[in-house]
């Protein structure tokens, strides 16, 4: 199969669909694949590097996609790509359709099959291409929650693991899946006070074994209204598969935050947890509601592109290499992860938004 690599175009997005290893690896099984030149730059790997792996450099994205039969690249297509999808191409990125209406039709006007690297699902109900970055987005939420809660940042001057003669930060985790057990991890190791919420009592047990600065509680809906109220750090880290998220956390509930608190909601490129939150890019990457600093940007493990890239390659390569072969729909793994197919709505939790719209 003809495989395409593209440089990605979303606001200081460095990741790259696959590194000069994973790529090598599919040349290796007789594919051909071909990189849009200095698509793996940000990430730290050259042109060259692509070369000696067996990989073909193209100068552009139109030859990239006018080439490939399946496109392998981490965000979703941005508008200046639409026009170079075909009906025949084998979309394989992350989508996030259920938060991006415009996007999900023009895939359907186009007619090519899209398999989202959040859908894909094993039997046990792991998502694999989505873990990766759920580790970094969780870790990168509380490094940067820490961070906006100085006060040249618009912060309420916190140090939020405290210090003798000084109070521990609040932080606030809704989700202990990936993410929100990677943002307790780090937020909990910073020393903060850490309560987290899940539904699910093996996870909460999980999370109260990181150490006695951990309180695990059920989502119970008064319960999470308290613990906003006293957090100086809010995560948002609840995923429903390739659904829009819920609000877990209204408008009325940050209202009662006190001014120069945070809230990282990881949740954003399904719409978010928090009903305040809404997508920023990291060249803006925070706004101000009610006091509160607000950090939503869509692509968070961007900020790490070298690691990011690393991780999501290994993850990558065994469907990469089980797409490419004809019966790939004999996978359940990646059935599960088709969104749309000729120009129809597959994957269930679409369908679902489509009828309650």
């Amino acid at each position: 199969m003809r495989i395409g690599v593209p440089r990605e175009i979303k606001t200081l997005e460095g990741r790259v669909g696959l590194v000069p290893e994973a790529a090598g690896e599919l040349v290796k099984h007789g594919h051909n694949v071909y990189l849009q030149s200095t698509a793996g730059e940000l990430s730290g790997f050259s042109d060259e590097d692509y070369r000696r792996a067996g990989v073909e450099i193209l100068p552009d994205a139109e030859s990239l996609y006018g080439q490939s039969e399946m496109i392998v690249k981490v965000k979703e297509p941005q508008t200046a790509e639409i026009p170079l999808l075909r009906k025949d191409h084998l979309l394989f990125s992350y989508l996030h359709l259920a938060a991006a209406e415009d996007l999900l039709q023009s895939l359907l006007d186009i007619g090519l099959t899209a398999v989202a690297w959040e859908t894909v699902q094993t039997d046990a109900g792991l998502l694999p291409l989505l873990a990766p970055m759920s580790d970094i987005a969780g870790r990168i939420a509380s490094q940067v929650g820490a961070h906006l809660l100085h006060s040249p940042q618009g912060g309420k001057g916190l140090l939020l693991g405290g210090l003798p003669a000084a109070q521990r930060g609040n932080v606030v985790v809704l989700g202990a899946g990936v993410v929100g057990g990677n943002a307790a991890l780090m937020a909990a190791a910073m020393g903060a006070n850490v309560t987290v919420f899940d539904r699910n009592r093996d996870k909460l047990a999980r999370m109260r074994a990181i150490g006695d600065n951990v309180t695990a509680l059920y989502s119970y809906a008064h319960a999470i209204a308290d613990a906003v109220h006293h957090a100086d750090l809010l995560i948002g880290a609840i995923l429903v598969t390739g659904a829009k998220t819920p609000h877990l956390v209204s408008a009325d509930m940050v209202k009662t935050m006190q001014a120069g608190s945070v809230i990282v909601d990881v949740a954003v490129d399904q719409g978010g947890c928090v009903e305040t939150t809404k997508p920023t890019t990291y060249d803006n990457p925070t706004y101000m509601w009610e006091g509160v600093v607000h950090f939503g940007v869509t692509n968070m493990p961007g900020a790490v592109p070298r690691s990011a890239s690393q991780a999501l390659s290994a993850a990558l390569i065994p469907y990469v290499l089980r797409l490419a072969q004809p019966d790939w729909q004999k996978d359940q793994d990646l059935v599960r992860g088709i969104n749309v197919r000729a120009g129809k709505i597959v994957h269930p939790a679409l369908q679902n938004l489509e009828k309650s719209g």
